[in-house]
């Protein structure tokens, strides 16, 4: 068995890195490409932007921008935690997007600081202008629970991760939460999805999309389904992770859309799969993913964050790689490549000085 993934991996590495090429213009790059975990990045135009939580999650969020996917750019903090509120602490997985000429950021924070993780909730910035560096707005906390004519946030319900998701003209919310607010945080996850009316308001009660109830979710410390992505090509898919983000499980799954003229809101729609990205003997807990393009379009990358080591923890960095996609429309992210590997850089990246 170790021989035939020693192939695969190697296998692996040629094609995607081309390792083997003539063309002496190829460049290359290996992982870690930086430290930080939960990364997230977007490609407008010719620049990737990058955000995440600055100073461990107690400053707030930063946002830095590059011509190379393999090389983030320098941190600016856009927007402070404030000192006191529902988002004052605890600041996790922030993402940049954009719609209707404004940047947005959506993140997790929580009132009190520390564990127990008892009050994240989700919240949403807005840029004053087409600047992705701000400022920001503070458009307050979305509404995750279940009572839509009363959205107050004495009824929010747990939610961390939260992503948005268009299609067929809708603009959806989904995250990860708690079916109820709870006195431990070592309480079962799951992906939840809801209508936006626009880019900082969730219209409708949550729907429940999945839970970890597969023999590859469960069976460790706390069952969970978290950090869900949007994807597509032909089909609809939800990238999520799942196992614990401390232990080196830590894996994706994935839920598909097979038709996307389909409601997203019902649950029988998604058909769930895998684990289809998940750690090895030499890179470990493998999760929480965003997708982007080389800088010439052409291919499809993964950017995730790895353990340092086997220790529990949250001592990650952030790794890529290239994926491909599979003749049904579904994507395979084939096998983690170890650090220290020389991997071809994403396509343009090496005419980009």
């Amino acid at each position: 068995m170790r021989k035939l993934f020693a192939a695969a991996l190697l296998l692996q590495v040629l094609l995607i890195s081309c390792v083997t090429s003539p063309h002496t213009s190829e460049k290359f790059f290996t992982n870690p490409v930086s430290d930080g975990a939960d990364p997230w990045v977007i490609k407008k135009e010719d620049n990737y932007y990058f955000c995440g939580s600055a100073g461990g999650g107690v400053e707030g969020i930063y946002v830095s921008k590059s011509k190379k996917l393999t090389e983030p750019g320098k941190k600016v903090v856009v927007w402070k935690a404030p000192d006191s509120g529902w988002n004052q602490s605890s600041i996790w997985a922030p993402e940049l997007h954009f719609f209707n000429g404004k940047w947005y950021i959506y993140y997790a924070a929580a009132k009190k600081p520390g564990s127990p993780f008892l009050f994240q909730r989700a919240g949403v910035l807005e840029s004053a202008s087409d600047d992705p560096f701000g400022p920001y707005i503070d458009k307050g906390m979305l509404y995750t629970g279940d009572s839509i004519q009363d959205p107050s946030p004495s009824t929010a319900k747990w939610a961390i991760d939260l992503t948005p998701l268009k299609l067929n003209g809708q603009l959806y919310a989904v995250w990860s939460g708690w079916e109820e607010n709870a006195e431990t945080d070592k309480t079962k996850q799951h992906l939840y999805i809801a209508k936006m009316s626009n880019p900082w308001t969730i219209s409708s009660n949550r729907v429940k999309i999945s839970s970890p109830t597969k023999s590859w979710e469960t069976g460790g410390e706390l069952d969970l389904n978290e950090g869900p992505q949007f994807l597509k090509n032909k089909k609809a898919f939800i990238i999520y992770s799942t196992h614990e983000s401390w232990l080196k499980e830590y894996r994706l799954g994935q839920l598909a859309l097979a038709d996307t003229t389909l409601s997203p809101m019902e649950p029988d729609n998604w058909v769930k799969s895998g684990p289809v990205f998940q750690g090895t003997d030499k890179v470990f807990g493998v999760g929480h993913p965003s997708f982007s393009k080389s800088p010439d379009g052409t291919e499809d990358w993964i950017i995730y964050h790895a353990k340092k080591s086997t220790t529990p923890g949250w001592d990650r960095d952030i790794r890529l790689q290239k994926f491909i996609w599979k003749v049904d429309g579904s994507p395979y992210f084939g096998v983690p490549i170890p650090a220290g590997v020389p991997i071809r850089v994403p396509s343009g990246e090496e005419l980009i000085p």
